[in-house]
């Protein structure tokens, strides 16, 4: 069977007439379709490669102008009021929210503020949903982001339980947030508890100390059929004592402040055996005033923690690319 085809070129008027086998016109309808299909799988490896450069790109992910080297700079330091001070900031897990703590000058009210992302813009600041008319503090997700440990003062309503900073948890279930549960930690329910950090086995690390702050040391508790355990104190606590821990999610390094006259941020590696060597301090462009409340963004690339330097006007969270530190150990 023969197929004719006419071709027209308008100026010059010339009709071509082709007589094309079947089997070549069938030929030439499949290399059209896949010439098609291979434009389609460019356009979408461009658009896939163009999103993937937004991914790996911190300046697109943080949404800020600045992205530190390992000497620390600033983050997001407008949202202070200048009559408050702010203690600690962190991410979710997949960047799209960062939570703050801000209290009075005087300390007597902390409060969890969060911002998200949208349309490329980070939002107006609002409460968290846990926070209450308590104080909340030390806030920290599970590595996989649907449970939330944070401090609080709220009442636990359990004979002999005092009234102090105590672990508290809310979980996601079908998208939404549980009301907040009290943590127990068995042998430390007549303590204060707080700043808790969680391990992908479900282990909790945290401070706790006597109701008057003294003997503040870092603890850990296991989950066991999501029952925790008696805590024990972690051996390389300073003889001074340690705080606002914070732990890798499969616990590989911790860093936590040590107590003295000022914080210093330390951080401690554990062995193939699991046990903690001996912490050390960070670098002095980190330690150079009264740090606290590390925190390590899910990449092991930065770090955020909060300082308190006297020259500067208010307290301040600070970042610096710690990922060299963290690979080389």
């Amino acid at each position: 069977m023969n197929y004719k085809v006419k071709i027209k070129k308008p100026i010059l008027q010339i009709t071509l007439v082709y007589f094309f086998d079947e089997k070549f016109v069938i030929f030439i309808a499949m290399l059209i379709n896949t010439i098609k299909k291979f434009i389609l799988f460019l356009i979408c490896t461009v658009v896939f490669m163009s999103c993937k450069k937004d991914l790996d790109n911190p300046l697109k992910i943080f949404l800020t102008s600045e992205i530190p080297s390992n000497t620390p700079i600033p983050f997001k330091q407008d949202l202070v009021p200048t009559d408050k001070l702010i203690h600690k900031g962190m991410f979710s897990p997949d960047l799209q929210e960062y939570y703050y703590t801000v209290s009075d000058k005087k300390f007597e009210k902390f409060d969890v503020y969060m911002i998200e992302k949208s349309n490329g813009k980070w939002s107006e600041p609002k409460k968290a949903f846990f926070n209450s008319s308590y104080s909340e503090h030390g806030m920290s997700f599970s590595p996989d982001g649907n449970t939330l440990y944070f401090s609080s003062t709220r009442p636990t309503f359990i004979d002999g339980v005092p009234t102090t900073w105590h672990i508290w948890k809310s979980e996601k279930m079908n998208g939404k947030w549980t009301s907040p549960v009290f943590v127990d930690i068995p042998n430390l329910k007549h303590k204060l508890v707080s700043h808790p950090t969680c391990t992908n086995s479900g282990t909790l690390y945290f401070h706790a100390s006597d109701l008057d702050y003294s003997n503040m040391h870092v603890y850990r508790s296991r989950n066991i059929s999501n029952v925790f355990q008696e805590a024990e104190k972690i051996s390389i606590n300073p003889k001074t004592g340690a705080c606002t821990p914070f732990v890798s999610p499969n616990e590989n390094y911790l860093i936590f402040a040590s107590l003295g006259n000022q914080l210093d941020l330390m951080i401690s590696f554990s062995n193939e055996n699991g046990k903690w060597l001996p912490p050390k301090k960070l670098n002095d462009t980190i330690n150079d005033f009264g740090q606290g409340n590390p925190y390590i963004t899910p990449d092991n690339k930065f770090l955020f923690y909060t300082t308190n330097k006297p020259q500067e006007e208010n307290w301040c969270i600070k970042w610096a690319n710690l990922e060299s530190v963290l690979k080389n150990n």
